[in-house]
């Protein structure tokens, strides 16, 4: 509990404090429409009124938040500063995507809401304009500005029209049916079964986000939501007035015609200062995609990972951190995430690239990764490239013990990582703490170890020349390997009556040994495409890992784990 409460309190905090602030949002201004400014609004609407007003405000809030999280070098520099001063808070930093999402999950929300009890307002505003009986309040309002007179309460004029003719004829109407269909297109096209398989539509789709804020900011100017004036409260007290409304205007009567106006428009109040933050955010990336990036080095991995080798005037690195490349010759518009895997002590940087779309299928092209023949220098093609930005690994140094588990690709980030750590213990860097490094790696299939192989076989020779093989402790699990590699994956056993005895057919029993032969060539397989001195498990991770680790590690050492997945 104490361990979870240290890892997870801040976050847990942070939601809870947002949360709670949405919260106050929305009763506070459900309760600031119940007063008697809006009474004769509320007549027309009812609670209605108050239940389109409410989460509105808590749009507000969110939509202020939404852009924050996505301000790659704005958290950079945050996370730079809150390290010096708590790990814990920096690495909350890391978890923006995750923020961000729920934000959007909170305005799609708070928009649903607001979307509905609009709905119930227009029909309400429809039906009083429909049931022209002068002894109705209700009548009367819908009356109130006919002619020249601005000061209306009904926004639908007429009775010879309908709540769609006024929804696409209004400031409000038309820029509440963009913002709604921007965010529908956002939110669908950002599940992960489109963003993995179909990233090029939640890229381009995201991108409507402009049109999301700038329906967002002219939304309220059309004032359409009404109340009675400050002065007209003077005139027209509606706990006294309310039942008298047929004598209102008369001389001999304390009531005068209300009058009304809408609130002034507050929303750019809201977003404007994360906007410009964000255009300056946009001005630093394109900025940074101007200079010049040289690839140096090719390398085409037999399983199908692209490693690029690169060198830019002014790069500077941490361990695990992360660039988006643009290859202008592919996409101009696309930006893809990928993480580092040299080490900051080394006057280049690499990234390798898995090849599992049409992007990175065409950057593979365009690098020759589909032709036999060696690819020109002059020949390559341009990229671009944002970054580096920041991660969790940064700090990973500062520990005795660090375990890293990874899965698949997602042992990128553990590349830079030991080549780092290697190179600051041969030079006996007084900065770093680690004692120990433990390191899993979970792959589905044989092709992937292929790339990562070279680097854990340099590192296991350079700790045996220095009697240091006890530093670095590894082990790779196959999890899944294909059906014609491991022969007969099942046995079929008869069982007699007899308690635990068994009988096993000469069927069986080949079967039985045909399997065995297959583990052990797997086995026999893959420690010679590795090089590798440690074991090649065939099978998933047990319990008996960390129970492993804990015996091996006295009391006072400081264990950190660090866990990478794609």
């Amino acid at each position: 509990m104490g361990n979870f409460v240290a890892n997870e309190g801040l976050s847990i905090f942070v939601i809870l404090v947002w949360l709670g602030i949405n919260a106050f949002l929305f009763v506070h201004f459900y309760m600031a429409f119940l007063v008697e400014r809006w009474f004769y609004t509320r007549v027309l609407l009812g609670h209605a009124l108050s239940w389109a007003r409410a989460p509105a405000a808590c749009l507000n809030f969110n939509c202020m938040l939404i852009l924050l999280p996505v301000c790659r070098n704005l958290l950079s520099l945050f996370r730079g500063t809150i390290q010096y001063c708590s790990r814990t808070a920096a690495r909350q930093l890391d978890r923006n995507l995750t923020f961000h999402k729920l934000v959007a999950y909170m305005i799609a929300f708070h928009t649903a809401v607001h979307i509905v009890a609009h709905l119930f307002n227009f029909e309400y505003f429809m039906d009083a304009q429909l049931n022209r009986n002068s002894s109705l309040l209700t009548f009367v309002l819908s009356e109130i500005g006919t002619g020249d007179n601005a000061s209306f309460l009904n926004p639908i004029r007429t009775n010879e029209t309908n709540p769609t003719i006024v929804m696409f004829t209004t400031i409000a109407g038309l820029t509440g049916v963009a913002i709604t269909l921007a965010l529908i297109l956002i939110i669908t096209s950002s599940m992960e079964v489109i963003r993995r398989s179909y990233f090029e539509v939640f890229w381009y789709t995201h991108h409507l986000f402009v049109i999301f804020f700038i329906g967002l900011v002219f939304h309220g100017y059309g004032r359409i939501v009404r109340g009675q004036t400050p002065a007209s409260l003077q005139s027209n007290d509606p706990e006294l007035c309310a039942d008298r409304f047929e004598d209102w205007g008369k001389n001999e009567t304390n009531c005068a015609v209300p009058a009304f106006a809408g609130n002034p428009p507050m929303t750019w109040k809201w977003v404007v200062g994360p906007m410009i933050l964000y255009v300056c955010e946009r001005l630093v990336r394109i900025y940074r995609s101007h200079q010049k990036v040289v690839i140096t080095k090719v390398v085409m991995h037999p399983s199908k990972t692209l490693e690029l080798q690169m060198k830019k005037k002014g790069f500077r690195m941490e361990v695990g951190q992360y660039v988006f490349i643009q290859c202008p010759s592919v996409s101009r518009l696309e930006w893809h995430p990928f993480t580092l895997t040299s080490a900051p002590e080394e006057d280049f940087f690499t990234a390798h690239i898995r090849i599992v779309g049409d992007w990175t299928q065409a950057l593979y092209e365009a690098c020759g990764g589909d032709k036999n023949e060696t690819q020109e220098a002059w020949k390559l093609p341009k990229v671009a490239i944002d970054g580096p930005f920041g991660t969790a690994s940064e700090d990973v140094f500062r520990y005795e013990v660090v375990m890293l588990v990874g899965a698949g690709i997602g042992v990128t980030p553990f590349a830079s990582i030991l080549k780092s750590v290697w190179y600051k213990r041969i030079q006996n860097n007084q900065d770093v703490f680690t004692k120990k490094i433990y390191f899993y790696w979970l792959c589905p299939e044989t092709q992937a170890f292929e790339w990562f192989a070279d680097l854990l076989q340099s590192l296991e020779g350079q700790m045996i020349e220095r009697d240091m093989s006890d530093f670095l402790s590894y082990n790779i699990y196959l999890t899944r390997w294909k059906e014609t590699e491991e022969c007969e994956s099942s046995l079929s056993v008869k069982s007699t009556p007899t308690p635990h005895t068994y009988v096993l057919t000469k069927s069986t029993l080949w079967s039985l040994v045909r399997r065995l032969i297959s583990v052990f060539i797997m086995r026999q397989r893959m420690t010679r495409l590795l090089g590798l001195n440690r074991r090649l498990f065939m099978e998933n991770p047990t319990g008996t890992t960390s129970s492993t680790i804990s015996q091996q590690n006295t009391p006072g050492d400081r264990l950190n784990f660090y866990f990478s997945m794609q």
